[in-house]
């Protein structure tokens, strides 16, 4: 869970991150059922500036979604769709495969809203089970594992970010990406 604390008592990434690691804060959310690449850091401009569809970041998905997919389907999401009166931008979009009544989808967005491609995909009669976050920007799930955090170099960011990151006299600002999995993330209540 992609929250500082949870008011039932449940789990949250923060918990398992190791002690020796600042406080930080997440870069965008992943929701209770979604699991994937999740950027962390300490610096809440930075946060804000990565969050912001201005930025032209891509968030890249693996979606797996119980239905039919149809071309016909895809297109609407590549064209942009509204649904219950919010504006959803167009999104990339391809079918990786179709088995039985389950499709794989690579989906790519740049405004992340709420809830997005659940929403989308509900609106188009699919059941998403199960969601992915394979890269944000430049950054990539690759091959860490689940619940494992890495430390950016701050050069690195900077190189991604085209643009050199103010220093901080007092402490360092740090940024980690970690991978996540619901299942290793939930705790029962105490």
């Amino acid at each position: 869970m992609t929250t500082q604390h949870d008011p039932e008592g449940r789990r949250t990434i923060f918990d398992a991150l190791p002690q020796t690691l600042p406080r930080v804060i997440s870069v965008g959310r992943l929701d209770m059922s979604s699991e994937g690449l999740l950027l962390l850091t300490n610096d809440g401009a930075l946060a804000r500036r990565l969050e912001l569809p201005s930025t032209g970041w891509i968030r890249r998905y693996r979606v797996r979604v119980h239905g039919r997919v149809q071309e016909s389907a895809l297109n609407q999401l590549r064209r942009g769709m509204t649904v219950e009166k919010i504006n959803y931008a167009p999104i990339e979009v391809a079918l990786d495969g179709q088995t039985g009544a389950n499709a794989w989808l690579t989906m790519a967005l740049r405004e992340g809203k709420n809830r997005e491609i659940r929403r989308l995909c509900e609106n188009l009669g699919w059941r998403v089970n199960r969601l992915i976050r394979m890269s944000f920007g430049s950054f990539e799930l690759g091959t860490l594992r689940p619940g494992a955090v890495e430390e950016v170099p701050r050069n690195v960011l900077a190189e991604e970010l085209g643009a050199e990151l103010p220093q901080d006299k007092e402490q360092p600002k740090k940024h980690f990406k970690k991978q996540g999995k619901p299942s290793a993330n939930r705790r029962r209540k105490t």
